[in-house]
């Protein structure tokens, strides 16, 4: 019976994340036009949005590779297990043996080496460009992740994210460090989902774009799918934000189903403010220039390998 639960409560976070995605989507949406005095565009939006471009016709360029037409469904699933893994409501499912921090590291750095692939296939100037702009990106951000990671392994003794959120709940204290890397992941957060102020995620001017200029030439469901992996992005880095930093309400291991349903109400509320949080750091700010972005990422990097040299110096003493 318990494995019967846990299985149903893997199943659950999986099916989960692929529901919330597009609705975080379409709340930063409406929070960022009503901060802006403007209506906005509904809560259910990217729903409908998604539902419109499946309906539509793949219109493909003649040179595209099979590449082209197979990356779109390579990326989705990367995303999709990454975000999976996360603990969201609940710690110690099924799968949290392969909920390693390194490893969704990993599967990130796939999904996007397949973009930056798909952005060069067709070989448009567009696409290339696109896909420059966001390996220079990925050679700070990866590297930054890395350095938080080390950060908080070194502080709870893991990689293994239902680990750390056990010993934040338990052993959590206040640690320069563990600030130090979450400003860190935050920069990071900003930068890989293409948000202010390394990007604007409703803009389509191809001077500045970066995500949007490697899939200008994709349409129908192959547009859909990668626009439902960058939604599960956005909610994979939030998760993790609220995984490591903020695991107040997570059910432990093999708890009840009144406890799994308390996890996903804290779940829910710390992605709201999470969410918000970020829009209203972006309406403060203005986008910068894109040859800023690499000092941008860099505070990111310096960041966390500061925060692993405190670690180091204080436990020295």
């Amino acid at each position: 019976m318990a494995l019967i639960l846990d299985l149903a409560a893997q199943g659950a976070q999986m099916l989960l994340v692929l529901a919330l995605a597009p609705l975080l989507l379409g709340f930063t949406r409406k929070v960022k036009a009503r901060l802006l005095m403007r209506q906005g565009p509904p809560l259910l939006q990217p729903y409908r949005d998604l539902l419109r471009l499946t309906r539509k016709e793949v219109v493909l360029a003649d040179n595209a590779s099979w590449l082209f037409r197979a990356a779109p469904y390579m990326i989705f699933a990367a995303t999709w297990v990454a975000a999976a893994l996360v603990p969201s409501f609940a710690a110690g499912l099924t799968f949290s043996w392969a909920a390693d921090v390194i490893a969704i590291i990993a599967l990130l750095g796939s999904a996007r080496m397949f973009l930056a692939l798909v952005g060069m296939d067709v070989g448009t100037s567009f696409g290339g460009l696109g896909a420059s702009r966001e390996m220079m990106f990925a050679s700070l951000a990866e590297p930054a992740m890395m350095m938080i990671v080390f950060t908080v392994a070194l502080v709870a003794g893991s990689t293994q994210l239902s680990t750390i959120a056990e010993f934040m709940l338990t052993h959590g204290s206040l640690r320069v460090s563990l600030g130090l890397a979450l400003a860190g992941l935050i920069i990071v957060t900003l930068a890989e989902n293409s948000r202010i102020p390394v990007d604007n995620p409703a803009t389509h001017l191809e001077l500045t774009m970066v995500h949007e200029a490697m899939v200008l030439e994709y349409s129908g469901r192959h547009l859909a799918v990668i626009e439902m992996a960058a939604a599960l992005k956005l909610l994979l880095y939030l998760s993790l934000i609220a995984c490591i930093f903020l695991p107040w309400g997570i059910a432990a291991p093999g708890a009840s189903p009144a406890a799994y349903a308390a996890g996903l109400v804290a779940y829910l509320a710390k992605l709201t403010a999470g969410a918000f949080l970020m829009v209203l750091f972006e309406t403060s700010i203005a986008k910068m220039r894109i040859f800023r972005v690499p000092e941008f990422l860099g505070a990111a990097l310096m960041l966390g390998l500061l925060g692993t040299l405190l670690l180091f110096v204080s436990r020295s003493f």
